[in-house]
């Protein structure tokens, strides 16, 4: 059987499940969380999260950036121009080349303003970062992005911290079937079985933070989310069985008494 390889640019994980840095009660439960899920790859917000200045609890003494990949992105930003400055400080700050774009257009919804992502990911692309984009499940725009360099296409499954789940399995099918590069679902998951069905369709990861950061037990919520992605791509390298409208004996037929 062909090995399950899961790579993103030029670094490849074990884990398909990616999870958040934020949200939660301090930075032991965070690193306590993302211990037990499995992940190998973490989200950080740049312009929130504490990764430089030893005076303040700082996350790097809990996650240690060398057993543990970091994703700086640029969570809060609302124009190109911020989300540039910012993951231009990331890679000043740590060295950092792969990150997570996302550049909002709305302060209710947190819809990613596409305009501004595209405009954003030429830039960034042009000066050698690596790009993981969040993105809405336009499919049109999902391969503009693949298009201008984008190393992984991160379409919301609703919007940021919301919980409600994949609200248009359709046009997250269609950006999987026409992506040549990772598409990992990203914003609006709210519990394990979310993943597992996003895994079964044929994602190639699964973005996590508030899911399991404002669970009632995160530690455990953690544990959940990585079986849940474990077995739904399972399920999708399995293959499911054809669907059919009415019962088929579950014996054979052949050679009744």
């Amino acid at each position: 059987m062909k090995k399950d390889i899961f790579k993103i640019a030029n670094k490849r994980l074990k884990s398909r499940l990616i999870v958040g840095t934020g949200k939660y009660k301090n930075f032991k439960q965070t690193a306590q969380a993302i211990k037990e899920s499995g992940a190998d790859m973490v989200t950080v917000a740049v312009r929130r999260v504490n990764i430089i200045d030893k005076k303040k609890p700082i996350l790097t003494d809990y996650l240690n950036p060398k057993k543990i990949i970091y994703l700086p992105n640029t969570a809060g930003c609302f124009t190109s121009e911020e989300a540039l400055r910012t993951l231009r400080l990331a890679r000043e700050m740590g060295g950092w080349k792969l990150v997570k774009l996302e550049v909002l257009g709305d302060k209710k919804t947190l819809y990613p303003n596409m305009i501004e992502t595209l405009k954003s990911t030429k830039t960034l692309v042009k000066e050698g970062f690596k790009v993981m984009v969040y993105c809405t499940d336009d499919l049109l725009l999902a391969k503009k992005l693949e298009d201008l360099g984008a190393s992984a296409i991160m379409p919301l499954a609703s919007p940021i911290g919301s919980g409600l789940g994949l609200q248009n399995k359709v046009n997250i099918s269609l950006i999987i079937k026409q992506s040549k590069v990772p598409v990992i679902v990203d914003a609006g998951i709210g519990t394990a079985s979310d993943a597992t069905i996003a895994m079964e369709m044929g994602c190639d990861g699964v973005l996590i933070n508030s899911a399991i950061a404002k669970a009632k037990d995160p530690i455990k919520m953690a544990q959940a989310f990585k079986n849940a992605v474990i077995a739904g791509r399972n399920c999708y390298l399995a293959g499911r069985m054809k669907k059919n409208y009415f019962a088929i004996p579950s014996s054979p037929t052949d050679g009744l008494i």
